[in-house]
């Protein structure tokens, strides 16, 4: 079958099955062109637990599907690859989160919603890329243990008056990044503006124009007067902002903003995830609850 006749089936199949398709904002441009909904990984989980379709199709990481499940625990949640994972996720174990809060016992647990249901368990609250500063500042606390981006976690803290404790993990793909793509590019772009994603190294976000989420960067994007944009996070997010903006330009300051994991799901594992309704995706109870909360408490939170 040709790409266009993989894709129609998908959504034969979709519809057949009351499923619907989430991609994330750094997923195959093949793939975020037939989503139902395109975008950043707890928005997605929350659309997920909106909509009255049966099954929540989620084309991303584990730790995604897992916060649909969390969310949607009456529907049934499919990863088309179970292999797709994220490697900062995986930098922080419940066992290991443990000893940390042991040595801050006093210390409120701030976790990134980039994060195993587990680990989301051992938390008090979450966050994600645009609501961590705010999240934080609306703790009645003194001192908060940031899990487990330590470039979110150092961007927090220079925004916050809180003692700050860091977890040491980090996304290789934003990590990548190095200052001097960001010299070349401005060089060669002078009258760009630069847009990077708080996992990018305090290096890098100092060079900065605007700071902020993959959604945040649409919205800025779309309501700037600049024409030239350079962007720093993984490069998935080019289809919709070319998409949606097709008079304006953007620069990749690096080939290495590429998250493979991002870049496993093809239209024929999404296909085949939808035919056999595999692989699927759930949360021990007694897990999903902890973690539930700690995601419940982060929505409460009054947006700015």
């Amino acid at each position: 079958m040709t790409q266009a006749e993989i894709q129609a089936k998908i959504l034969q199949l979709a519809d057949k099955k009351n499923a619907l398709i989430l991609a994330h904002n750094y997923q195959r441009d093949e793939i975020q062109e037939i989503a139902h909904i395109t975008g950043d990984s707890l928005g997605l989980s929350i659309e997920a637990a909106r909509t009255s379709k049966d099954v929540i199709v989620f084309c991303g990481v584990h730790f995604m599907a897992e916060s649909a499940a969390l969310l949607s625990p009456q529907k049934t949640v499919l990863l088309p690859r179970h292999d797709a994972g994220c490697p900062m996720a995986d930098m922080v174990t419940p066992a290991e989160l443990r000893k940390m809060k042991a040595r801050y016992p006093q210390a409120v647990v701030v976790t990134y919603v980039n994060s195993s249901a587990a680990v989301k368990a051992e938390s008090d609250i979450c966050c994600t890329s645009s609501n961590a500063i705010n999240v934080v500042r609306s703790l009645n606390c003194d001192e908060v243990l940031l899990v487990p981006d330590r470039n979110l976690g150092r961007y927090i803290a220079r925004h916050v008056d809180k003692v700050c404790h860091v977890w040491e993990g980090y996304c290789p793909t934003h990590e990548r990044l190095q200052v001097r793509d960001i010299e070349t590019a401005r060089r060669a772009h002078p009258d760009a503006v630069f847009i990077a994603h708080p996992e990018c190294s305090p290096e890098i976000l100092e060079r900065a124009d605007h700071i902020c989420s993959t959604s945040g960067m649409y919205e800025y994007v779309a309501n700037s007067s600049a024409a030239t944009f350079i962007i720093g996070t993984e490069m998935g997010i080019l289809h919709r902002l070319r998409t949606q903006n097709p008079h304006k330009k953007f620069i990749m300051p690096s080939k290495a903003l590429i998250c493979p994991n991002m870049k496993l799901t093809s239209l024929e594992d999404l296909l085949h995830c939808l035919e056999t309704m595999r692989p699927r995706v759930t949360v021990a109870p007694e897990t999903a609850e902890k973690a539930r909360r700690a995601l419940d408490r982060m929505l409460a939170v009054p947006r700015d």
